[in-house]
């Protein structure tokens, strides 16, 4: 699947929504993992502004990447983001955006928490 670095070093990063586990199937609630590290999943929305504009991303982080104590407002830093175009069909009807996935979601503010150890 192609993949596509995102530049964060010019952007404000900021938590919109703390930190939820990822669901991979809605019916039984089984948690989505990590394809080659086995490590559960977790989506962190952010505000991310750069270049006057400002965009809501929901950022797809293994567990072991997310700082603990991730508020509403606290700055952050994200390691390695990637943007993958995703298309599907269902009911007919097809359906396309973009998905966006990080390595780790660090805390800048002070005294924060490293991300919990692998």
């Amino acid at each position: 699947m192609r993949q596509i670095p995102v530049d964060t070093s010019a952007a404000a990063v900021m938590v919109a929504q703390p930190p939820q586990p990822k669901v991979k199937d809605r019916r039984t609630g089984e948690r989505a993992m990590d394809a080659e590290t086995g490590a559960a999943l977790s989506t962190v929305d952010v505000m991310f502004a750069a270049n006057g504009e400002v965009e809501i991303l929901s950022v797809t982080v293994p567990e072991t990447g997310v700082s603990a104590d991730l508020a509403m407002g606290t700055p952050v830093a994200i390691t390695g983001l990637v943007a993958r175009p995703w298309e599907s069909e269902f009911n007919g009807k097809r359906r396309h955006g973009i998905a966006f996935r990080a390595v780790a979601v660090t805390s800048l503010a002070a005294g924060a928490s490293m991300p919990k150890a692998a």
